[in-house]
């Protein structure tokens, strides 16, 4: 029940005319229909058989109506609803009371209907998940499980054709498989030993061994019903006025409504039961159950349109927020790039190459970053053990430190290496060379002295370019800030045609966003570590990409789970389709309204369309907020 005493629930699970309105409904309109064959039949008892068959569904309308007014709402639809009702029997119009409150019964079953499909959408993820697992066990057999049991750590085998049961890496196989029903990608995406799955989606060929890297209730498919969910309680700035409009509207209602039936037959000496008539359907038609639901019926829509193609968004007013996106911002490594770098070349000044990237190793384990991992993965090619490293810290934007056998350690960028020791001339050289072939350069020191420079290369996500192309034609600015050596990103933005700002702890990237929104420009920050939170939180929106680190999802407004550059204009261009729907809404509300008053004190009409000035622009409303279902433009469009 919203704030003004009306029911937008979902009917119960099932078919609708199992449902307690739709029971409801049927006795109403079989009561109508029995009145009609009584009237026939025995004129006299017309006006008695359309009460009873009135009070049959307005009887539970009253309940609600007292319930809300005891609830602190007085003036709700229902009330609207049971006072017209009653007035009309008063005045003699028993037929037309009774069709009144079936019509508005039918127009509450189908807005429930509506509205529940936005709700359904996103719930229907939940029913792709299979029931059960396969997972490998000690001794190399395999065991069928229910799904909810699967462990963090567990190794699930996948055949050909079922679906993958938990989140995860492939550790074995290869294969094609369908991720359409959770990111709407149509092609099947071709997964091999590293890569990431999802639960719920299709394994196509081959057999694929997963390591599960999360529980099930906090999987993919879990965290975007439960993100969702919750993003549909928190209001938009213009789902709050319309809720505040609403509140006065409502009680200026019933005073015009008063005015209207009394005004004429006291001034005018007209007919009382003429403006009774009307003053009633002036209360029928001002009931503001298509204005309060013009905008959470179209924000829960687009919420669940984003939601099943991974584009979570935390509620309504995030959503209205980016329509007023003039720039974004985006990170460099894991948000434009791939987030796979590779490690290119160690060179070591003291000991051996297996001694510099195993100490790097060791100090970066901790780590989710794209450059940690990757280093991980080359000394793990190398078989190399990693050494115990105490008092691992890391520093943001900077690198980490820690210590090793009573040696002081630092891994990190050759700007902070150059802050804490002097680098030799062969040490810049081979940072230089490192820089103009576009890779990323760290630097290891070992108590004071350069011990070795490990290179990485990350490439440019696929749809970088094409994502930042359909920014720009938005009229959207892209811009790149990253911590990154100017040269290697550099060699980055001239790929991609955008703006670079390089060489930046994460308080520049805050501070760069604060100068960029004193100019009168409303920024998103796109980012997915650690290093992001302080821009992310600066901006007007922070946007989580990937899979991202917690404390990035934790900070962001919103999160694209699957990486791809192009939804941050598909994430925009559905904040600006909802707004228009929304006005759409909020248009075809009034205008109904507007209409069906004039034709009312004018005459033309009377009760039935003036219910039908509410309860049909309630469902019209609904319907044109569920269009927002169908999805928009794909990313790299």
């Amino acid at each position: 029940m919203d704030d003004h005493g009306h029911a937008h629930g979902t009917p119960a699970s099932g078919p609708w005319w199992q449902s307690g309105k739709g029971r409801l409904t049927i006795a109403c309109a079989l009561a109508l229909v029995a009145a009609y064959g009584i009237g026939l039949a025995l004129p006299a008892a017309a006006a008695t058989a359309f009460t009873i068959a009135m009070l049959v569904g307005l009887v539970p309308i009253a309940r609600r109506a007292f319930a809300a007014a005891r609830a602190g709402t007085p003036f709700s639809i229902e009330t609207l609803m049971t006072v017209a009702a009653a007035g009309a029997v008063v005045i003699g119009a028993t037929e037309e009371a009774a069709a009144v409150v079936l019509l508005f019964l039918v127009g509450e079953l189908l807005e429930g209907v509506a509205a529940g499909k936005a709700r359904d959408s996103i719930r229907a993820l939940t029913s792709l998940m299979p029931k059960t697992a396969r997972i490998e066990t000690a001794d190399g057999a395999t065991r069928e499980i229910p799904a909810e049991r699967i462990a963090v750590g567990d190794v699930v085998v996948v055949r050909p054709g079922e679906r993958i049961a938990a989140d995860g890496l492939v550790i074995e196989g290869a294969g094609a498989v369908d991720e359409a029903p959770v990111t709407g990608e149509s092609v099947p995406v071709v997964k091999e030993t590293g890569a990431s799955v999802y639960a719920g989606t299709v394994n196509g060929d081959g057999v694929l061994k997963v390591r599960v890297t999360a529980p099930a209730a906090d999987n993919t498919i879990a965290r975007i019903v439960r993100l969702v969910e919750e993003a549909q309680e928190s209001k938009a700035p213009m789902e709050r006025f319309i809720d505040r409009f609403a509140r006065w509207y409502t009680p200026a209602v019933v005073v015009v409504a008063l005015l209207v039936a009394v005004l004429p037959p006291l001034l005018a000496g007209a007919e009382w039961r003429d403006w009774i008539y009307k003053g009633l359907a002036v209360l029928l038609i001002g009931c503001p159950c298509a204005l309060v639901i013009s905008t959470p019926a179209a924000i829960a829509a687009s919420l669940s349109s984003g939601a099943r193609r991974g584009l979570l968004i935390k509620g309504g007013a995030a959503l209205e927020s980016l329509r007023d996106i003039t720039a974004v911002a985006f990170d460099k490594t894991g948000t434009l790039t791939a987030g796979q770098p590779r490690v290119t070349g160690v060179t070591a000044f003291t000991g051996t190459d297996d001694d510099v990237l195993a100490l790097a190793a060791g100090l970066e384990a901790q780590s989710s970053h794209p450059l940690a991992r990757a280093i991980l993965a080359a000394a793990e090619a190398r078989g190399l053990a990693l050494p115990r490293i105490e008092g691992g810290q890391a520093i943001g934007g900077k690198g980490v430190t820690g210590q090793h056998e009573g040696r002081g350690l630092f891994f990190g960028s050759a700007r902070e290496a150059a802050l804490r020791t002097t680098l030799a001339a062969d040490v810049d050289v081979r940072l230089a060379q490192s820089h103009d072939a576009g890779e990323t350069a760290s630097v290891l020191i070992v108590d004071g002295a350069v011990a070795g420079i490990i290179a990485l290369r990350d490439e440019p996500r696929a749809d970088a370019a094409a994502g930042i192309a359909r920014l720009k034609r938005a009229g959207i600015k892209a811009v790149m800030l990253t911590g990154d050596n100017m040269r290697a990103a550099t060699a980055v933005g001239a790929d991609l045609g955008i703006e670079v700002r390089a060489e930046l702890l994460p308080a520049d990237k805050a501070r760069i966003v604060g100068e960029m929104q004193a100019s009168g420009v409303r920024v998103a920050k796109v980012g997915d570590g650690i290093n992001d939170a302080p821009a992310l939180a600066a901006a007007d929106i922070g946007i989580a990409m990937g899979g991202g680190s917690d404390v990035a999802l934790e900070t962001a407004d919103a999160a694209i789970l699957h990486g791809r550059v192009g939804d941050v204009a598909a994430m925009i261009d559905l904040s600006r389709r909802t707004m228009r729907n929304i006005h759409q809404n909020i248009a075809l509300a009034l205008g109904l309204k507007g209409v069906f008053l004039v034709t009312t004190l004018i005459g033309v009409t009377g009760l039935w369309p003036a219910i039908l000035a509410d309860t049909g622009a309630t469902v019209l409303v609904t319907l044109n907020a569920l269009r927002l279902l169908s999805g928009g433009p794909k990313a790299n469009d």
